[in-house]
């Protein structure tokens, strides 16, 4: 039976010497290929860390920046800063050069910890009292001890801020998002109620630890319950995940809806749509059923053989991919949320998903839909003990997202079923007034566009009153059904144009009226993403 764990005082500080105090013998992080730490070797080393901090001469409240792939180290100093009352600042490690200087300005960051990997990017003049190697904690500007202990005793306060985030989004308009002890850890401990976890479960971490999903998710969630929590030491590539999911075989993980739709269109797409028999049989729905299970099973052997929890979140996950996994059993389960409610606001466990929905709201959060239209879909208004205090020195920003009583505009339209689960149709800044007046939702048009097994992604503008679909192609697939497709596409021949033309034809028949394309634009290289892996659109769309 799993027993839920209740913090007296809910601060991260609090979080991790209750772990340290109660499972100090249990493997805590590390490397795939490396020996865990203890927990109470990680304690000891949090403490060392923040001894380096205090002799740098760092007071309660003074900002910290964190600039790193995954690591066990980035764990430690992670707590370090927080546990004395400092303020972490993690920076996505997919900031250009120019962001991270922004960032550490606009945060006033006094102290950098920053991988050897990454150190490329901070520039020579950046104005910091010290940069720390995070792979070694050895200081490489500015000085102080490298071998110095702390004890945690500085007063922390749940109401005591605790982070600040800066947004990778898909405006391109980087914001600070302040969160308290309490909004975190709130998250960390509220997510027991959608999936209980036990000290003897194993997670697999792979997305960026500096984003709200995968830090409260995916680090202090476990590190709560004393599981042990393991990190790669190069990019989560498919030739780095499948050796490391054998050897670790992890009980739990977190991903992003797009790895798991480049799964679906390889293994099961890609296998089961090569010709008109082929997909004719697939769709099928008792053919399909059976194809989904015998892939499932397969899948599931993949991750390791006993993954009981496969979190998705970051973005709206495909209505066929979820389709497959529902069919093909694997234990998933969606979530909904934004930096700005650290992060999660709904979710379902994996014996709970409805499809399409994201599930109810978390324990203690209230949702509700702002000015519903006909069908019930208005903005999601969220209330609750995760919502932040603000954007950092921006209170205008502020001021349009947070309510005098106390709720945060999400920026998302949704709707409520019978059952209060929640359905996203997209965010408010994407949808594209009709001609009539109606809304048109281009994440849904999207969905039917990414359906195609031409197709591997997508992204729908307004362009001088029109649709236009920009799609990235999957050649590799095209080539097994049409040999001589490729030359085509490089000469650029009235053929492909031709073909092209179907393919849009194609899909506007599943399209209803409002949402017809009027172009179709081939892209020559993959969209640039946030860290959540959602396309930046404001990238690819016309300056008005």
């Amino acid at each position: 039976m799993h027993k839920e764990i209740i913090l007296p005082n809910q601060t991260l500080k609090e979080l991790i010497v209750n772990s340290v105090a109660r499972f100090p013998q249990l493997p805590s992080v590390s490397f795939v290929e490396g020996s865990s730490l203890t927990y109470a070797q990680l304690g000891d080393e949090i403490e060392r860390i923040a001894g380096i901090l205090s002799s740098l001469g760092l007071q309660k409240g003074d900002k910290v920046a964190l600039f790193s792939h995954n690591m066990p180290n980035w764990v430690i100093a992670f707590f370090a800063v927080v546990s004395k009352g400092m303020v972490i600042v993690p920076v996505l490690p997919d900031f250009t050069a120019e962001e991270i200087k922004n960032v550490l300005e606009h945060s006033e960051s006094k102290v950098l910890f920053v991988s050897e990997r990454l150190a490329g990017r901070i520039s020579d003049d950046a104005d910091l009292l010290s940069i720390i190697r995070l792979d070694d904690f050895k200081i490489v500007k500015g000085s102080g001890p490298e071998a110095a202990v702390s004890p945690l005793d500085t007063p922390v306060d749940e109401s005591d801020i605790a982070a600040i985030i800066y947004t990778s989004g898909t405006t391109g308009r980087s914001k600070g998002v302040v969160l308290t002890h309490k909004n975190i850890t709130f998250v960390a401990a509220g997510s027991f109620h959608v999936f209980p976890i036990h000290q003897n479960d194993v997670f697999l971490s792979f997305l960026p630890l500096s984003h709200t999903y995968e830090n409260a998710i995916g680090m202090l969630y476990p590190i709560m319950y004393g599981a042990s929590v393991y990190y790669l030491e190069k990019p989560p590539t498919a030739a780095a995940l499948l050796p490391a999911l054998a050897r670790i075989r992890p009980t739990m993980m977190l991903s992003v809806p797009l790895i798991m739709e480049k799964i679906y269109k390889v293994q099961v797409q890609g296998k089961f749509m090569k010709n008109h028999f082929s997909r004719m049989i697939y769709k099928t729905p008792l053919f399909r059923m059976l194809i989904h299970r015998i892939a499932g099973k397969k899948l599931y052997r993949t991750f390791g053989g006993r993954l009981k929890f496969f979190g998705i979140g970051g973005a709206k996950l495909d209505a066929r991919v979820e389709r497959f996994l529902k069919e093909a059993r694997m234990p998933y389960a969606i979530g909904y949320g934004l930096t700005e409610t650290a992060p999660l606001l709904a979710g379902a466990a994996p014996h709970q998903t409805k499809l399409q929905s994201t599930g109810p709201a978390l324990r203690g959060v209230e949702l509700k839909i702002h000015e519903p239209d006909e069908r019930g879909i208005g903005e999601i208004w969220a209330k609750g003990p995760n919502v932040m205090v603000g954007y950092y020195k921006n209170p205008e920003a502020t001021a349009e997202v947070l309510t005098p009583d106390g709720w945060f505009r999400t920026g998302d339209y949704g709707k409520f079923d019978k059952k209060k689960r929640l359905y996203i149709k997209g965010r408010m800044k994407n949808v594209i007034v009709g001609s009539g007046g109606e809304n048109i939702y281009p994440e849904d048009i999207e969905s039917v566009i990414n359906n195609s097994h031409y197709v591997l992604e997508s992204l729908v503008v307004e362009e001088d009153g029109y649709l236009v679909a920009k799609i990235l192609l999957d050649i590799e697939n095209i080539e097994k059904q049409y040999e001589h497709l490729k030359t085509v596409i490089d000469d650029k021949k009235e053929q492909y144009h031709e073909w092209l033309e179907n393919l849009k034809k194609e899909i506007n028949l599943k399209l209803n009226k409002n949402s017809q394309l009027k172009k179709v634009e081939v892209m020559d290289k993959p969209f640039e993403k946030t860290a959540s892996q959602k396309i930046k659109r404001f990238m690819y769309q016309r300056k008005k």
